[in-house]
């Protein structure tokens, strides 16, 4: 049962580490948007399918029996794309979406739409912002002179960015007593982040520290059956196999 995982994240590499072991045959869609990925077990192409059209394609010339979408909570053009070559093909297609972050007694969170949403509520929670939006996001960001930010992800950003900007590269997972030590460190009086779910370290740091949230909302998931752990999707896989 040739399975195609869009993946990409941690829990893309975890289901393709329990599927290839119990024999299944999988091949693993990286975006390509990081140099250095870390590649899972099995087969791996780098790089896009060139839109619904393209992924049709892909799934009728590799044979491909079903597809889970293991990408990212904000990929969510390249998860349209999956259910819609898949309902073109009548191909079995899973999503694999970890459950969101939901706030604690103690949090100060600002649920928005979008970053450019964050980026207008900025100005009047605090100065000096740890943007931990992915580096693509942080165009958004651009236009806020007034504010200095500290901005971390696996590779520098390209295009436009905060005038008053520094980045630090890294790839978790991190730890709280970590987090808390940059908050301190950096002076930081506002996180943004995407609620991407899973480790939660930097929102802890963000609450013991009394430091504000403001977290940008996942887009809405398109239709067909969702599990929240690689290990339920394996199982999904399994139960389809004996059917």
């Amino acid at each position: 049962m040739p399975i195609l995982i869009l993946g990409g994240t941690s829990d893309a590499r975890r289901l393709a580490g329990l599927l290839v072991p119990a024999g299944y045959d999988v091949v693993s869609s990286l975006a390509g948007r990081t140099r250095e990925p870390l590649l899972p077990a099995g087969r791996v192409r780098i790089g896009g399918f060139g839109g619904v059209d393209g992924l049709v394609t892909y799934l009728r010339d590799e044979r491909i029996d079903v597809l889970v979408d293991a990408t990212h909570p904000f990929a969510a053009t390249m998860s349209e794309h999956g259910v819609a070559a898949c309902g073109a093909l009548g191909v079995p297609h899973l999503i694999v979406r970890r459950e969101g972050w939901s706030a604690s007694p103690g949090d100060e969170w600002h649920r928005v739409a979008s970053l450019d949403a964050a980026a207008r509520v900025i100005p009047r929670l605090g100065r000096r912002v740890f943007l931990t939006t992915g580096r693509q996001g942080i165009a958004a960001f651009a236009g806020l002179d007034e504010c200095w930010f500290l901005a971390r992800s696996v590779e520098a950003p390209e295009g436009d960015v905060p005038r008053r900007l520094e980045v630090l590269l890294d790839r978790g997972p991190f730890t709280v007593d970590g987090e808390r030590r940059l908050l301190a460190e950096h002076r930081i009086d506002v996180l943004v982040t995407k609620d991407s779910g899973g480790s939660d370290a930097k929102l802890v740091a963000a609450r013991s520290a009394g430091v504000p949230v403001v977290m940008v909302d996942r887009p809405s998931l398109p239709p067909g059956p969702v599990v929240a752990t690689p290990e339920e999707a394996a199982g999904w896989l399994s139960d389809l196999a004996r059917r």
